[in-house]
């Protein structure tokens, strides 16, 4: 048997034996404009609370060291719009502010999602341009806009942060409205910058202009994705840059400095045919994490009214098939980016009009967060993969955003002292677990009744890597990421567990 062989037999065997499990994790979540941020365990218990000293504004981040990240509403703010926030904090379990940054004035402010990149964090942010200034540079109706920018906060470690990266949309437009005004171009031919007057009446008034609700971050590529309501279209863009780079057309791994790499779900936006897959709001966007679970990477957005009449989808996007150099995004002159539809779909059994969040759980699961705002179902819960049968649900009053954590994460493990770990005193049935997991290489296999026959260890590619008889095992010397441990009991029963290698 050939290698391609084997590892399809071996993938499909984890995904049919081990996806159809429940996942087994926590939940976090904090209602919009309520200061207290909660994890809940599978069965909709509280694990832990956060009492904060400020209302969350839209979304909240577990980092791997038990703290929280959230965006938090700022009294001083002097802009006001959706989900407005005006200042970033970190804080401990114990519901200390480890530092915090304000990032508003009358000029600009922090508004809508997060996003971790390493230890530091982006934030979505507005700033305002004046009617002469939208004017100038093309802009065909004179009214104060507030185009959106990215700004990255790295902690100090004296309880405050420093800006280290931004990125303004203000630096890649392009207008065909004048040609004595700057960035007079032909639209069709430029996909790679934003037509300033692709949106003429924001839906949500006021100078947000774009209504970018949604960022993510891929460290491998190390690029950027948002997503932007009233242009019903997501974008990725090269975080590479330096930050002048970032404001011009060239540089970083792209070679193409700030300007957008790759956009999806609504062609019109730069004058070529073709179906717009995002019929108005998008939220969300985030790379479906590549290690093996269905779509892995993927791009995944929650399409507000996918399906149309109301209907929610969640759409995954495989923009990797066009990858150019593995920085950039191959695309045919006068057509529109491919796919030219979703490479995945799934109908949501609750829909929301508004904000909301997605994700491709590890064991193949489909986490939907649907928010409660403007009408929406208020429900967070969880299909098989499927997406036929709903195996947990919960109703926590509807955030904006929710997000699901594995109990060997280890921020929960931090968090939560071990929280998976099985009592092995007092187990009334086998119940199998690996410990320590994550490990820096040293695995032992818990919670066993009967022999074994066989242990083998394949990467998230599906191929071995190791195999033996032995309840203990050493992975030291391969690649940090995750792996799935085949067991093979005496009586040829078999389990399958998932361990993170972390070196």
């Amino acid at each position: 048997m050939n290698f391609i062989n084997t590892t399809f037999l071996i993938t499909s065997f984890i995904i049919s034996f081990c996806y159809a499990q429940t996942f087994d994790g926590y939940a976090l979540y904090n209602k919009q404009n309520n200061n207290n941020t909660y994890l809940i365990d599978k069965d909709g218990n509280i694990a832990h609370t956060w009492n904060c000293n400020v209302a969350c504004n839209y979304a909240v981040l577990l980092k791997e060291n038990g703290n929280i990240v959230r965006g938090g509403k700022y009294n001083g703010n002097q802009l006001n719009g959706a989900a407005i926030g005006g200042m970033v904090q970190e804080i401990d379990p114990n519901g200390n502010v480890v530092w915090e940054y304000v990032y508003s004035n009358a000029n600009h402010c922090q508004h809508h999602d997060i996003c971790l990149v390493g230890d530091n964090v982006l934030l979505t942010a507005w700033e305002v341009k004046t009617a002469s200034e939208v004017s100038a540079a093309g802009y065909s109706t004179n009214s104060d806009k507030w185009p959106t920018h990215f700004v990255e906060l790295q902690p100090d470690g004296n309880g405050s942060a420093n800006i280290v990266w931004e990125w303004h949309i203000w630096d890649h437009l392009i207008q065909d409205v004048d040609p004595n005004k700057p960035s007079y171009g032909v639209i069709a031919d430029n996909p790679q910058l934003i037509d300033i007057n692709m949106i003429q009446s924001p839906g949500g008034g006021g100078g947000d202009w774009f209504h970018v609700n949604g960022v993510d971050y891929n460290a491998e590529l190390n690029q950027i994705a948002f997503t932007s309501r009233f242009a019903s279209e997501f974008y990725i863009i090269d975080h590479s840059t330096s930050t002048a780079e970032a404001a011009s057309h060239s540089g970083g791994n792209s070679g193409m400095g700030g300007d957008i790499l790759y956009r999806w779900g609504n062609p019109s936006n730069y004058n070529t045919s073709g179906a717009q897959i995002v019929p108005d709001a998008v939220h969300d966007v985030r790379w479906i994490e590549n290690d093996g679970r269905p779509n892995a990477g993927f791009l995944q957005v929650f399409n507000n009214e996918g399906a149309g009449n109301n209907q929610s989808t969640i759409d995954a996007v495989d923009a990797t098939g066009s990858a150019g150099n593995g920085y950039t995004y191959n695309k045919t002159p006068g057509q529109a980016f491919e796919p030219t539809s979703y490479s995945w779909r799934y109908d949501c059994v609750y829909s929301a009009p508004g904000q909301s969040a997605s994700n491709r759980m590890s064991n193949g699961n489909i986490f939907v967060n649907t928010s409660g705002g403007q009408g929406g179902a208020g429900i967070m819960y969880e299909t098989d993969p499927t997406g036929n049968n709903i195996i947990w649900q919960y109703n926590g009053g509807g955030p904006a955003k929710a997000f699901r954590y594995e109990c060997d994460y280890p921020g929960i493990i931090t968090l939560l002292n071990n929280p998976c770990m099985v009592d092995l005193d007092n187990l009334e049935n086998e119940n199998i677990y690996i410990y320590p997991n994550p490990s820096n290489g040293h695995f032992q296999i818990y919670g066993l009744n009967s022999g074994i026959d066989n242990v083998k260890i394949v990467d998230a590619f599906g191929k071995s890597v190791l195999e033996g008889n032995k309840i203990q095992f050493d992975l030291s010397s391969f690649s940090t990421g995750f792996y799935h441990v085949i067991i093979t009991k005496e009586n040829k029963e078999t389990v399958i567990k998932k361990i993170s290698l972390n070196k």
